[in-house]
């Protein structure tokens, strides 16, 4: 009788030393059992959001569980991704992470998050071009207009970017380096305040991403000028390259993903992976993102991902340099 109590006592106290390791494990295994918080640090109504918000109904019925947005703009996307930074490994709080994140290391003294080591990147979704553009009642109607009025008075035409350190505003720069101008930079919270501003005649240019402008282009409300692509956007065939205008170094793509917290377990991150592998996959998606300006190009692999960020840091760095530009 006592040694089947000293066993069973024995076998009890290894069970809880187990256990600590063993949980995690067990708890992967399980998932996804309940709602997945999905962070998009950009406003409702961006390309990022619309893109989330097409994903999110594609990828829910793969995984069996509600995907929720959760927008959390602002300072050129380094607040949610500070959020996200902070959240548990387990798999039930995703970031949109995209370029913004990787410049915003160089952008900013103290961005409050490591883009390399406080994340665990899945997957790129789609890529987008860069636009620049004005009002539609703008008597400026070429590239050409544009640089001529700065000339004549430097630094008194104000452009709006989605923050410090996005792709609208770091185009912007490296343009106005390359024309040899200025321009006074006004930032706001994001593409679709950059788009007010630029619609209510409170700047005279911006450069957003293609995504969010394209439904104002449409309706003849903004005038495209040049497209910051390495070809001409199929949605917008007569709209020239800045480099077929003579621009050169002023090729920009904005691009997104999906990323998790450092530490998720692989076999969540796996999951996440063929999940979105497969929603991307269905022609209705891909119709759906395309529609709205983006170009679907999901990565290789995770280590493709990762190499996006480290070379958006590399550019960002480089072109900081070329536009005199000093981290706040």
């Amino acid at each position: 009788m006592i040694d089947s109590q000293r066993r069973a006592l024995m076998g009890r106290a290894l069970a809880a030393a187990l256990l600590p390791t063993a949980w995690p494990a067990l708890a992967a295994e399980a998932w996804p059992n309940r709602p997945v918080r999905w962070i998009v640090p950009y406003l409702a109504g961006t390309g990022p959001d619309i893109t989330a918000r097409i994903l999110a109904e594609a990828v829910s019925p793969i995984l069996g569980q509600p995907i929720i947005i959760d927008n959390k703009g602002g300072v050129g996307g380094n607040l949610g991704a500070r959020l996200a930074a902070k959240t548990m490994p387990d798999g039930y709080t995703w970031i949109y992470s995209a370029a913004p994140m990787a410049a915003n290391m160089h952008m900013y003294k103290v961005p409050g998050y490591d883009v390399l080591k406080d994340f665990r990147h899945v997957t790129r979704i789609s890529a987008s071009d860069i636009v620049l553009l004005v009002n539609a009642k703008s008597s400026v109607s070429s590239l050409k207009d544009l640089t001529a009025r700065m000339r004549a008075a430097p630094g008194k035409l104000d452009y709006a970017s989605g923050g410090v350190g996005t792709p609208s505003h770091l185009g912007a720069e490296l343009l106005l380096n390359s024309l040899d101008v200025h321009a006074t930079h006004v930032p706001y919270k994001g593409a679709s305040e950059l788009l007010n501003a630029v619609l209510g005649d409170q700047v005279q240019f911006g450069m957003p991403i293609f995504g969010v402008a394209y439904p104002h282009i449409q309706a003849g409300k903004l005038k495209p000028l040049a497209v910051a692509g390495s070809m001409r956007n199929p949605l917008l065939p007569d709209v020239p390259t800045l480099t077929e205008l003579g621009v050169r170094g002023v090729e920009l793509t904005s691009w997104g993903g999906i990323s998790l917290s450092a530490g998720t377990p692989d076999v969540i991150a796996e999951r996440v992976r063929t999940a979105f592998d497969a929603a991307l996959k269905q022609a209705k998606v891909r119709e759906q993102i395309e529609a709205n300006g983006a170009n679907v190009r999901p990565s290789v692999n995770s280590q493709e991902y990762v190499q996006d960020f480290v070379k958006e840091m590399a550019f960002t760095q480089a072109m900081m340099k070329v536009a005199k530009l000093e981290p706040l």
